[in-house]
């Protein structure tokens, strides 16, 4: 039943952006004939949501589910492409796919696959097009839509990049196009995965500060961050809380905050990023501290995966987090063009981008 202003019934499960796989639960028209049953479910790719339907693609085609018979639609990681450990069985761009709902942008469009992200500028990952998959026209083509939408918002056009450890640029057929029409790419970064019973296992038996967690995003937590790095109030505190549940942790020496961390839970895995420690708290297992913590949290909720993304030249993060179970699993580069070069950003060891 539907409300008088046409929208969707009371109590609606929420669902996630178009693009997201899922699972989707509705009622049947009628019992199965054989089995009586009065719900069924429909796994694939959300591709549509209005107030009177949602649109899954699922491997026979799409299929299209009447919004008032939805009783509850959760999002699903995609299909292992390979054998082996689940944080290391998605393909690239899979779990390229996974990372965009655990570091949400504030404004998102679809091209084809490919997803346009913009938060106001902060940070490279909300601001540039995840190109996972086909973009549904020519790579010049897309890119000059890409061009277009980042003017529109008086943004540098960006591109985000992702391939194998090590991979080649100019060997990629989009690389090549954006190298040519004069993009500047940053230093590249490592996506990394771990099982977080590995994390929790070569967690350290004691540290020298508490650790807290919650799922509020409070003002000492964000006072904190924005210490270190550039954070306008507005697009950063929508990315932060943007997932579908983030939990933020902080490190107390004495009453005073020595270090942060957040984790972003998404397609059942879960994100770590926003980690942070003061320079007088360094060495003494602060990051670390607050990493168990984040993948105890990521326990409870029944995650069994994280990934987190660090640049390839940070050798003090990427110590801490192979340190902690962490394998490189991909590589990606954002790429901008160049006459609106970024500005560097402020480093920090243990922090994750």
């Amino acid at each position: 039943m539907q409300t008088p202003e046409g929208g969707p019934p009371p109590h609606s499960p929420t669902v996630p952006t178009a693009g997201t796989r899922v699972v989707v639960r509705h009622r049947l028209p009628a019992p199965d004939a054989l089995t009586g049953a009065t719900l069924t479910d429909v796994v694939g790719v959300l591709v549509h949501a209005d107030d009177e339907h949602l649109l899954v693609r699922t491997r026979r085609g799409e299929v299209g589910v009447p919004r008032a018979a939805v009783t509850a639609v959760k999002e699903v990681p995609p299909t292992p492409s390979r054998r082996g450990a689940p944080h290391l069985a998605l393909s690239v761009e899979d779990l390229q796919r996974v990372m965009v709902g655990a570091w949400p942008a504030v404004e998102t469009e679809h091209l084809g696959d490919w997803l346009l992200r913009a938060a106001d500028g902060f940070t490279h990952r909300a601001n540039s097009v995840m190109t996972a998959g086909d973009p549904g026209r020519t790579l010049a083509e897309a890119v000059d839509v890409v061009e277009d939408w980042y003017r529109a918002r008086s943004l540098p056009p960006a591109l985000t990049l992702a391939g194998p450890v090590g991979f080649e640029l100019a060997g990629d057929p989009l690389g090549a196009l954006l190298l040519a029409r004069r993009y500047h790419p940053r230093v590249p970064t490592t996506t990394l995965t771990a099982a977080v019973a590995t994390v929790l296992e070569v967690a350290p038996t004691s540290s020298a500060v508490a650790v807290t967690t919650s799922t509020r995003l409070s003002d000492t937590w964000f006072a904190a961050y924005e210490g270190y790095r550039e954070a306008p109030a507005g697009p950063a505190r929508a990315v932060l809380t943007g997932s579908p549940e983030q939990v933020f942790a902080t490190a107390t020496d004495g009453g005073r905050v020595v270090g942060v961390g957040r984790l972003g839970v998404a397609a059942t895995w879960g994100g770590v990023a926003a980690m942070w420690v003061d320079l007088s708290a360094r060495r003494r297992g602060v990051a670390r501290a607050l990493l168990t913590a984040l993948a105890d949290e990521a326990h409870r909720r029944g995650i069994r995966s994280l990934h987190l993304q660090t640049d390839t030249d940070n050798a003090a993060a990427q110590a801490l987090y192979r340190g902690a179970g962490f394998v490189p699993h991909h590589e990606y580069v954002t790429l901008t063009l160049a006459r609106h070069r970024p500005a560097g950003r402020v480093r920090e060891p243990s922090s994750c981008r």
